[in-house]
């Protein structure tokens, strides 16, 4: 009667050591991906923001606010990444060989990396989730103060209102739909309000995108408000 106990305890110790050299290979992989983007976000904040903010210090914070909301995206890519190097490292050592010669399934050995892959998404979105929308709240509100714009946003029953504007103005968007970003805009409306709050012009566009500062519309029609109030 050991025998069976001692095939049991053998496979949940192999099974042990593929989850802890994945969560290794997961924690190693996303370092780096963090450390690449760090470095890469820190240079664009510089050279968007470099004149407008106090010393480095305030250029390390833009990034560990902005940084979070990028690394969220790329954790579908991270969990790729780990996968390979998991199974190229263990194929390399000839480790997944030898448990295909003790007699222990391929399919069977994927339970301990998909169990810890399964434990990272469930933390990401439990954890990271909420920190990705606290950390893009607070960069936008500081990107806001160093470019003297404010925008607003609401969603009702109608669609999507959004208020941008600075001292030459306000324009008042309404759009019918908007992608899970809002970067992308459909059916949408554009009022155009001087510093005074007269209105100057409507732009209605089947499709707005936002680009690097502004919206790129297509299908558009302008109206100007001009002298209309």
């Amino acid at each position: 009667m050991a025998a069976p106990q001692t095939y049991y305890g053998g496979v949940m110790i192999l099974y042990r050591y593929f989850a802890k050299r994945f969560a290794m290979t997961l924690i190693s992989v996303w370092a780096i991906v963090f450390a690449m983007l760090l470095l890469i976000d820190l240079v664009d904040q510089a050279r968007r923001y470099g004149g407008d903010v106090d010393g480095f210090g305030e250029l390390l914070r833009l990034t560990l606010l902005s940084v979070p909301a990028t690394i969220y995206n790329f954790l579908p890519l991270i969990v790729i990444i780990a996968t390979l190097s998991l199974f190229l490292g263990l194929s390399r050592s000839s480790e997944m060989v030898v448990t295909r010669a003790a007699g222990r399934s391929a399919l069977r050995s994927l339970t301990a990396p998909v169990s810890v892959a399964l434990v990272f998404g469930l933390l990401s979105v439990g954890l990271l989730n909420p920190m990705v929308a606290s950390t893009s709240r607070a960069f936008e509100q500081r990107v806001s103060d160093l470019s003297g714009e404010d925008s607003v946003l609401a969603l009702s029953s109608d669609g999507v209102w959004l208020r941008q504007g600075n001292d030459d103005g306000q324009t008042v968007i309404h759009a019918a739909r908007a992608n899970l970003d809002g970067t992308v805009l459909s059916n949408v409306n554009f009022i155009v309000f001087s510093s005074q709050g007269l209105p100057l012009q409507r732009i209605d566009a089947a499709r707005a995108a936002l680009v690097q500062g502004a919206w790129q519309v297509s299908d558009a029609k302008v109206w100007p408000l001009t002298g209309v109030v």
